[in-house]
């Protein structure tokens, strides 16, 4: 085998056969449903914990235009503006399909906020990472761009939120623990080895995930605008009292920050 499958036959510069659209298209057709716009900002929740304590607490609206065969899209006010999101989008295929289908819909900006593994610690967790660039260590990229080590953030949304969340900790803005850096984005998170770690955090990356990557690198072929964030929560296990994202399952934190940016994008 000369090139393995997962570099082979990509041609990542020529056009795709299946458009989301079409998709979106026939969902609708089937399912009776009008064709409507997202809100312009939409969030990725891949835990699913925003959603649950929205809908607990009666914040979040279903969006009846959404024809999605997969996932729920629900609304909500944040930041004085109504913005989407959609939870337990986990890996990066998923994660990609879904903002594939999200832009066509009428998103301009779409977050995703994802727990994740510390790597190099920085702080007590939990706390979050405004990631700026992710190690390619899954597979859906590699279908959207040539091979490289890393997919790369959009400079401009990482300084309008690193601005907004005053990155560097809960100094002049107060709240939750924030830094700009580095992540490993991977597909099989119950393969994260000693040496594969001590790899990560020799090229100084923060925390492991399974989605930046992908996102990020579809984002940069399609022109479209995408930010990542990761909520670092646990080492992987390897301590007790792990996995502990806070107040409401990490939900107050994840919405303060969330809002932050939000607002500083409608601004800018």
């Amino acid at each position: 085998m000369k090139t393995p499958p997962i570099l082979d036959h990509k041609y990542p510069d020529q056009p795709t056969v299946f458009l989301p659209a079409a998709l979106l298209r026939e969902a609708r057709r089937q399912k009776g449903i009008e064709s409507s716009s997202v809100p312009s900002i939409c969030i990725l929740d891949p835990d699913g914990d925003l959603v649950r304590h929205l809908r607990q607490s009666g914040a979040a609206t279903p969006f009846a235009g959404w024809p999605c065969y997969h996932t729920d899209l629900d609304t909500f006010e944040l930041g004085g503006q109504r913005v989407g999101i959609v939870g337990r989008v986990v890996g990066a295929p998923f994660a990609v399909l879904v903002a594939e289908e999200l832009f066509a819909s009428g998103c301009a900006v779409l977050i995703s906020l994802t727990s994740a593994g510390q790597i190099t610690p920085v702080a007590q967790a939990p706390y979050f990472v405004i990631i700026d660039r992710a190690l390619r260590d899954e597979g859906t990229s590699y279908h959207y761009a040539a091979p490289a080590e890393y997919g790369e953030a959009d400079p401009h949304l990482v300084r309008v939120a690193a601005a907004a969340l005053g990155q560097g900790g809960q100094g002049r803005l107060g709240g939750p623990h924030c830094v700009v850096g580095a992540s490993w984005t991977t597909d099989a998170p119950f393969r994260e080895t000693a040496l594969a770690i001590d790899a990560a955090r020799a090229r100084g990356i923060l925390a492991v995930e399974m989605e930046a990557a992908a996102l990020y690198t579809f984002a940069r072929s399609a022109g479209v605008r995408v930010l990542c964030l990761a909520h670092v929560t646990n080492t992987m296990g390897q301590a007790g009292d792990d996995f502990e994202k806070g107040d409401a399952d990490g939900a107050r934190d994840a919405l303060a920050v969330l809002e932050r940016i939000a607002v500083a994008l409608r601004d800018s």
